[in-house]
């Protein structure tokens, strides 16, 4: 009984070294163990066992006690006595020990847990964070692209006017063109009908077109 105390002690004491001090992968395994010991059938058994080292602390303990009344009833612990003493004193001890261990393996089991859990809410809220500080910049951008979109639209309102001023000064051209070449045109029209009249002046009455081409002389 003592070799399997001390083996469960030391047991528990190298689960407690690995889930105290960081070695990753030992660390992990240790953790993945505990965490199906406590699922499913496995707290009842834990249960159970340390039920089992309860009563058998209390019968050691029992023990003890009862040899303590007969060395008061004898005066002094016989060899025997002494033996039975120190073992029930040395089991008690494991006992004790392993139960202790086992409290604290499950409140470091339980820490662990409670800490991965913390890591990984920082983690999202880290996350969302930097998420936020994107949607932020992306923000500014898009308010920026805005305003870019904003004075490119008064530029090209800008830009129409001076197109319909400029159109509106080209069709007064042209109307000024097409006026002038009408002038130009009834111009012609007259000279030519001048020319016609002076000729048939001159059919009429040659002594007027000389006085005329004396006059022009």
């Amino acid at each position: 009984m003592i070799h399997l105390l001390f083996s469960v002690v030391a047991a528990e004491v190298a689960v407690v070294v690995l889930l105290m001090y960081k070695i990753p992968l030992l660390r992990k395994l240790a953790t993945m163990g505990l965490d199906r010991l406590k699922r499913g059938r496995g707290p009842l058994v834990v249960k159970t066992v340390a039920g089992t080292f309860l009563v058998l602390l209390a019968s050691n303990l029992y023990s003890m006690a009862s040899i303590g009344e007969r060395t008061e009833e004898l005066g002094s612990l016989s060899p025997t006595d002494q033996v039975l003493m120190s073992r029930h004193l040395l089991e008690s001890s494991l006992i004790g020990y392993s139960l202790l261990l086992a409290l604290i393996i499950d409140r470091l089991h339980h820490y662990i847990r409670r800490l991965r859990a913390l890591k990984k809410n920082v983690e999202a809220v880290t996350k969302q964070n930097r998420a936020l500080e994107e949607a932020k910049s992306d923000l500014g951008e898009v308010k920026a692209k805005e305003q870019e979109i904003a004075n490119l639209r008064e530029q090209i309102k800008l830009l129409k006017a001076e197109t319909n001023t400029r159109v509106k000064e080209a069709t007064a051209a042209e109307a000024l063109k097409k006026q002038s070449e009408g002038v130009l045109l009834e111009y012609d029209r007259l000279l030519e009908e001048n020319h016609n009249l002076r000729n048939q002046l001159q059919a009429i009455d040659p002594k007027l077109s000389v006085s005329d081409s004396k006059k022009n002389t």
